[in-house]
């Protein structure tokens, strides 16, 4: 029986140049700032990337592989679950695309081969929301948001 995909599909505009985009996504040191997490590869197609928590542990969290790269418009990478990495079908993919727009870029990134209902689908639609407003803020404030923060209790 054939699993049931999905995708979500987040789209912002970020007044910076498609090279800090590019630079805060591939770069551990300014991933780090926005997302609490490193992501760590040589960013040429076939190599591994690692999503590692930023803490005394340094907890690998998401694993895959560069599947594209073409800097600094367009990469696109497998991920899991580090827990789940032997299994193919916990894979899915994400996609950024960073487009030129006068002095500011558009940047739409694509997460899908999704597993409907899945946990995984789950997290990242709450999780690239706050990641990327979080990116958003720090290439234009300097100042990035809490990615772990909790809503208020009412």
């Amino acid at each position: 029986m054939a699993r049931e995909l999905t995708r979500f599909i987040y789209v912002t505009y970020i007044a910076s140049t498609p090279e800090k985009v590019f630079e805060a996504i591939t770069r551990p040191e300014i991933a780090r700032r926005y997302w609490g997490h490193e992501n760590v590869s040589d960013w040429t197609p076939g190599s591994r990337w690692q999503h590692v928590r930023v803490n005394d542990s340094r907890t690998v969290e998401l694993v895959g592989e560069v599947r594209e790269s073409t800097p600094p418009s367009h990469l696109v990478i497998t991920w899991a679950a580090a827990s789940q990495a032997d299994n193919p079908d916990s894979y899915s993919r994400v996609t950024f695309e960073i487009t030129p727009y006068e002095d500011m870029v558009k940047l739409t990134v694509t997460h899908d081969e999704l597993e409907a209902g899945s946990s995984m689908a789950a997290g990242i639609s709450q999780g690239w929301p706050i990641v990327l407003s979080s990116l958003k803020s720090l290439l234009e404030t300097g100042r990035p948001l809490d990615v772990f923060a909790k809503p208020k209790a009412a």
